[in-house]
């Protein structure tokens, strides 16, 4: 392990979730310091996308991927964050109409630089209104 040791990881886990989680423990020694770093960094650290919007875009993404692990991890860490029920509702219900565009589009083969040349007219007519 270039980093910390497993134990002083684990220790680490451990005082900051209250466990080390099963899936933590499988990781590779020779992975466990980065695995928990990344983790701390993006899961749990404030980044530029504030932590209840990062668990509300988790949620909208697994809720398509269909990773009910993921689903779970995410709508729990969203509600810690402060997400009501209301705003996981309505992060799935964008997800589905979002997938559901993308399946048409890409279904009907629609020219993607004729879309591309209309989205920046319809981007210039709506920053014109302000």
């Amino acid at each position: 392990m270039a980093g910390r040791n497993r134990s002083e990881v684990e220790a680490e886990i451990k005082e900051t979730l209250g466990l080390v989680p099963h899936f933590f423990s499988r990781i590779p020694d020779d992975l466990l310091d980065h695995e928990w770093e990344i983790f701390k960094r993006l899961e749990l650290g404030e980044t530029l996308i504030p932590n209840k919007y990062k668990e509300l875009i988790g949620i909208a993404v697994h809720s398509e991927t269909k990773c009910r692990y993921c689903t779970l991890f995410h709508t729990e860490a969203a509600k810690l964050f402060g997400a009501t029920d209301e705003e996981i509702q309505e992060a799935v219900h964008y997800a589905k109409n979002s997938i559901g565009w993308s399946g048409y589009l890409n279904g009907i083969r629609e020219d993607y630089d004729d879309f591309e040349k209309e989205l920046g007219q319809i981007k210039e007519y709506l920053s014109s209104k302000g």
